[in-house]
């Protein structure tokens, strides 16, 4: 939270100073109000008159420039949560493949929704709030200690009571917005998760599972929410009886002082505001402590989650393959258990076209992830041209290569824009692309063509179209090396063939394709084709 406030200081600064300047014009109007209760006192109506049109002129003013101040705080709060967002989006761009599939998109779609709330709600609007009631007590001790010597000290006894007693509550917030925090980011995953398999569970007549299971999820996020809100109830009926009691015994204290007089009878009319700004200030500073306490583990899990890549320090590129990728003993297992490969020894030459063939199991994509730097904890060795592929960031490696997925994903926009990602290519670039992957007999059909909208992950689109479209776009960002994972399973045989001859005619193409089953036909036309084996369950460590 400090690092954002210190990074955009001079706009919080700003902030800080309408919120004293506004606590300062009420303080002003209490002793305007005492001034015209000093002329009614002397019966002198038309100084009553021109004290109570000095009043109402400065609480105009008061309230004209509490709205600039809320005006500036809303823009000031929406930079804050925008500086939030877009640290949590650059941690995920930066996150390797195991940290960022290490949780749910759910969890950080809630991150960005729900905890970005949460801050702007527990975090920023009560640390503004915290300034301007620290304004409120000064002004109004400020004020009283000019009226007399024992107001400014009872109201030093009440500041000092008032911020012990909040301590006694600040860790349990902290565990219970915690306990919130991590109820919604359990809600949010749970329910995309349940959305995500409706059709399934209406398929097979589970219809009340997705109810039954919703509900849960929902009830369990609600129940964190009521303990939170319930505590912080609480605390704050403590915290304001406590107020309340401070607040009785400084009225009992102008009295007196007015009865002894020592202090004009006026006072009784602006003392005692001035005095309950002194004791709800602070009662509000305690229940905004509680408040800034329980906000602590949203930022935590938000900004704090995601290391930065060891190998993030900027260096040469990466050099273009010219010879080899040789992978050499390679032994991998997911989780320390489940193992899928074990010394694997394949080579690649540059240019060369090579497949990955065998039963489900048998480790085909995982060899392709861990060339790609996704999966970095694997014994053996893999290297370009030499070069261990360890000493290169995962940018770097993906700058080589491109990956076309089994499951193939598509944006919800245009098929032109699924294919170029936004980047303008020229028309040439564009058309080699499409008719590569075989995608312009399908374009033809479309009256739209490349701007049809292919709908959420291409639902406007058969399997096949969407391949075709994930093949364009691997083709067009003109990668030496082209890494495909079943990438024309979902096509007829006509155009698998279209589009695996254009690859495989391609010289300047380092393929690796796996495929569960090729054509003896298909295999002649690879350089070579490695067939793996599954392996039996290893225990850990063996």
């Amino acid at each position: 939270m400090v690092s954002y406030l210190k990074k955009n200081w001079g706009m919080c600064f700003v902030v800080c100073v309408l919120q004293v300047a506004v606590w300062g014009m009420q303080a002003g109007v209490q002793l305007l109000l005492m001034k015209c209760f000093d002329a009614a006192m002397q019966f002198d109506f038309s100084l009553f008159l021109f004290w109570t049109a000095v009043d109402l002129l400065a609480w105009g003013g008061y309230f004209g420039m509490g709205m600039v101040l809320d005006c500036t705080q809303a823009r000031v709060i929406s930079v804050l949560n925008n500086q939030v967002r877009q640290d949590l989006l650059a941690s995920l761009a930066d996150a390797d493949y195991a940290q960022f599939h290490s949780r749910e998109t759910g969890e950080y779609i809630s991150w960005m929704t729900n905890h970005v709330t949460q801050m702007e709600r527990l975090a920023w609007e009560p640390f503004f709030e915290c300034v301007g009631r620290i304004a409120q007590v000064f002004w109004s001790a400020y004020v009283l200690a000019t009226l007399h010597w024992s107001l400014i000290a009872a109201a030093g006894v009440s500041a000092l009571v008032m911020w012990l007693v909040p301590k006694l509550f600040e860790k349990r917030m902290e565990r219970l917005g915690k306990c919130h925090a991590d109820a919604q980011d359990w809600c949010v995953s749970r329910l995309k998760d349940l959305l995500g398999g409706l059709d399934v569970l209406r398929t097979f007549g589970y219809k009340q599972r997705f109810l039954r299971d919703g509900m849960a999820a929902n009830g369990q996020a609600e129940t964190a929410n009521c303990k939170l809100k319930c505590a912080r109830g609480i605390m704050s009926a403590a915290c304001g009886g406590v107020s309340v009691a401070i607040q009785i015994l400084s009225d009992i204290l102008i009295v007196f002082l007015a009865i002894r007089g020592w202090i004009r009878v006026s006072v009784l009319a602006g003392g005692s505001n001035l005095i309950a700004g002194v004791t709800n200030g602070l009662n509000k500073l305690a229940d905004l402590r509680l408040s800034m306490a329980s906000a602590k583990p949203y930022f935590e899990t938000t900004t704090q989650f995601f290391e930065k890549p060891k190998a993030q320090a900027q260096g040469a590129q990466m050099p273009e393959m010219r010879r080899e990728i040789t992978v050499e003993n390679l032994s991998f297992s997911y989780d320390g258990e489940k193992q899928v490969l074990a010394n694997c020894s394949l080579r690649f030459a540059k240019g060369g076209k090579y497949a990955l063939t065998g039963p489900s199991g048998c480790g085909k994509s995982t060899v392709l992830k861990l060339i790609l730097g996704w999966l970095p904890d694997y014994q053996g060795s893999i290297r370009f041209d030499g070069q261990d592929a360890r000493s290169f960031t995962q940018d770097q490696l993906l700058g080589q290569m491109s990956y076309i997925a089994q499951d193939v994903f598509l944006f919800n926009t245009t098929i032109r824009d699924n294919i170029t990602l936004g980047t303008p290519y020229t028309d040439e670039l564009l058309e080699r692309a499409i008719r590569g992957s075989a995608l312009d007999g399908d374009l033809a059909n479309m009256p739209l063509g490349l701007d049809t909208p292919v709908g959420e992950n291409g639902s406007n689109l058969s399997g096949g179209q969407k391949q075709r479209v994930a093949i364009a776009r691997a083709l067009i960002h003109n990668r030496s090396i082209l890494l495909v994972d079943e990438g024309t399973s979902a096509l007829d045989q006509k155009n698998a063939d279209i589009v695996e001859e254009s690859l495989l005619k391609n010289p300047d193409l380092t393929l690796i394709l796996v495929s569960h089953h090729l054509t003896p036909e298909r295999k002649a036309m690879f350089t070579k084709v490695y067939e793996l084996q599954p392996l039996a369950a290893l225990p850990a460590g063996k």
